[in-house]
């Protein structure tokens, strides 16, 4: 199945958790500490209170600097600024038609953001067609991040809350993966 399928068929949680997921990864970029959005990680298990997801990522966007730089030309790197735009798209309130919007958004623009990163050129026009399932000639970077946001959305619609855990690690390595990028990106600099 591919991602946009996936996305088009999850649930509110797994929509949320894929969005979040996809932000967590790329949270190196905006110099953000592994457990800058671990509370909203905890937001989506059972028996939180969903009605506090508006205030803890209020609180996230405050610690990252992202409620008050969404200018393009405050930010040289076309990266982070992907990045600021998906913190800054997250809604403030978890129900799943908005949790749509972002996650789709979330998916692109964290492809996107990986595409800028590789050294190795991908095949594509566009990182829809690699959503869509069309994965030759695609470079090792996208292609990682690829398999994550199809992971996650797998193991929440399989799991549910169950598959939070997994989730997250599943993040957890691609942020380590794209912090190595990072770092080797800045050293050529």
């Amino acid at each position: 199945m591919s991602l946009v399928e996936l996305i088009a068929q999850a649930d509110e949680r797994g929509l949320v958790a894929s969005g979040l997921a996809c932000l967590d990864r790329c949270v190196p970029l905006l110099g953000g500490d592994d457990e800058v959005l671990r509370p909203l990680w905890a937001n989506l298990a059972d028996g939180a209170d969903a009605g506090e997801w508006g205030a803890l990522l209020d609180k996230t966007r405050a610690q990252l600097g992202v409620a008050d730089v969404m200018d393009a030309e405050d930010i040289e790197d076309e990266a982070a600024l992907l990045v600021r735009r998906m913190l800054a798209a997250a809604p403030g309130v978890r129900s799943a038609a908005e949790a749509r919007v972002w996650a789709d958004g979330c998916s692109v623009a964290s492809l996107q953001v990986h595409r800028l990163l590789d050294p190795a050129e991908d095949g594509a026009d566009s990182v829809d067609s690699r959503r869509a399932g069309r994965t030759e000639g695609m470079s090792p970077l996208v292609a990682a991040e690829l398999r994550r946001q199809i992971t996650v959305l797998e193991l929440l619609a399989e799991h549910g809350s169950g598959g939070l855990r997994r989730a997250l690690e599943v993040s957890t390595e691609g942020r380590r993966v794209l912090r190595a990028v990072v770092s080797r990106r800045a050293r050529q600099a």
